[in-house]
């Protein structure tokens, strides 16, 4: 654990990032340092959980005042360190961890309460500590025993080191908790370890949880386990049945789905961004009567200026604001230009983010970029700021298979440029209204298609550009939506209230 900042000074908010603020761009990270920003009333601390150091360059924001501490630990560090031999451990650890394992089985699909030495720090960090799990004879035993009974299909080799990754993080997440000062409320934006870790500091310091879900994290993890390709299934033709997922995928969607209802569990409060959001978590066994919306905000007034540099003509112009990964399907949008730009010989497609967390992906976009012939109508532009490359769009576009709340879709509408999206997330009820009967009212702000139809995409592409009517109804539909609902003041004071309501509610 690398303390960065530590000002010595109570911390009233702590939230708990995976792989976000501050040393990733956009997205949660944007909402964390808006969240700090704007409720300077509060100090807030930081906890950082990312993959491996050597994923991550520096900050890459400008830290606030009210940032009184900043730590950074990696989930998949494994540093080499002597290990003693002859570790010894107790049976009946490994006979209270295959009870677990056949719990969660059945838990499942029950409403069971969760087993109290879940909840219990100690029993991550005195009875079954790292050194136990993974370098004690008990637990090879325990390990070869699962193995038999429950895998025999897949190669030892994977399951064994499928076992040893999914419950590492687990020490390191609970060795951690012990060495996080003082706080008031432990506030995470998404479940996974994040979520975990808050959980745990829940229950050891009796403090408040809140929860605020931009995305659902067990869903998208369960996307991308069903399309990685380090997750090879190695069963032969007549070892499975048709749709039948390998063993391997299984344990880690398993995984995530129970950690996923221990933290929903722990939660004091669960928010969610827009109500169908909110279903889907009860779904995957929140409480409803935890569960709340509290859409994004964007400050409006800082886009006036972009706003008003907009030229009198539609730019030819169509941007995609986003990392270059593949849970934003930039291919399908590399597809739908190539047929745009058979009706529009001289249209752009803009794609602005960031190009190396996916550097495979990244290449094969390119490959596709020179496939299709469109290098003088494609760019990728790296990181940008969005105020600089909004008056000169004329759509902005996600091509996303799996969204939360888009922060981007509401900065382009104070903007004043109409959205193209994929029918993910909140984007229909972003660009068709869908709040109450005033926001319908209001009327379309661009166009919802399917995901991963590049043919949709540019036919709706091809319309707004060529119909200059239909382009400003959309543009005065988008800006009338942000500034009546998705106003930054009114998600600030939805917070402060939060905050300021729970700290009163459990000091009593």
């Amino acid at each position: 654990m690398s303390v960065i900042i530590d000002k010595e000074k109570k911390i009233d908010i702590l939230l708990i990032a995976e792989g976000t603020y501050p040393y990733i761009r956009g997205g949660v990270s944007t909402w964390i340092h808006d969240l700090i920003n704007g409720l300077s009333d509060f100090n807030f601390g930081v906890i950082f959980l990312g993959s491996r150091p050597e994923d991550y360059g520096d900050i890459k924001y400008k830290l606030p005042d009210n940032l009184v501490y900043l730590s950074v630990d990696y989930l998949f560090e494994f540093k080499e360190s002597v290990i003693s031999e002859g570790i010894k451990a107790k049976k009946e650890i490994f006979s209270y961890i295959e009870f677990l394992h056949k719990w969660f089985k059945e838990f499942h699909n029950t409403e069971l309460e969760f087993p109290d030495k879940l909840k219990s720090l100690s029993f991550y960090t005195e009875e079954i500590t790292k050194e136990i799990f993974l370098y004690s004879k008990e637990s090879w035993d325990f390990i070869i025993n699962m193995y038999a009974n429950y895998a025999v299909e897949t190669p030892f080799v994977d399951y064994f080191w499928t076992i040893r990754n999914i419950h590492a993080p687990i020490f390191v997440v609970s060795g951690l908790a012990k060495k996080i000062p003082n706080f008031e409320i432990v506030h995470s934006p998404s479940t996974g370890y994040a979520g975990f870790l808050a959980s745990l500091l829940s229950y050891d310091r009796k403090k408040p949880f809140i929860l605020t879900e931009h995305g659902i994290y067990t869903r998208e993890r369960k996307i991308d386990l069903l399309n990685t390709d380090w997750l090879v299934d190695k069963r032969l033709f007549f070892q499975k049945d048709i749709g039948e997922l390998d063993h391997i995928r299984n344990l880690w969607i398993r995984f995530f789905e129970s950690i996923g209802k221990f933290i929903y569990k722990a939660s004091s409060v669960i928010i969610s961004l827009f109500s169908t959001a909110r279903e889907i978590q009860i779904l995957y066994g929140a409480d409803p009567d935890k569960c709340i919306v509290i859409p994004n905000g964007v400050d409006v007034e800082g886009y006036s200026k972009p706003l008003r540099q907009r030229p009198e003509y539609i730019p030819k112009v169509i941007t995609l604001l986003g990392r270059v990964v593949p849970i934003k399907d930039i291919k399908t949008f590399i597809k739908a230009m190539r047929i745009v730009s058979n009706k529009i010989p001289d249209v752009e497609g803009w794609i602005v983010g960031p190009t190396d967390e996916d550097p495979d992906y990244y290449n094969e976009c390119l490959n596709l970029v020179e496939t299709f012939k469109l290098k003088n109508n494609v760019k990728f532009l790296g990181f940008q700021n969005p105020k600089d490359i909004f008056p000169k769009t004329g759509i902005l576009t996600l091509t996303s298979i799996s969204e939360g709340m888009p922060l981007v879709v509401l900065e382009g509408f104070a903007a004043g440029v109409p959205c193209v999206a994929t029918d993910v997330g909140s984007c229909r009820q972003l660009i068709y209204g869908g709040l109450n009967e005033e926001d319908i009212k209001i009327g379309k702000a661009g166009k919802v298609v399917p995901i991963a139809n590049p043919e949709k995409l540019a036919e709706a592409y091809i319309k707004l550009l060529e119909d200059e009517n239909l382009w400003k109804s959309c543009q005065e539909a988008a800006i009338k939506r942000v500034n009546t609902f998705y106003t930054k003041s009114q998600f600030l004071n939805n917070y402060r209230k939060i905050y300021t309501d729970m700290r009163s509610k459990w000091q009593g």
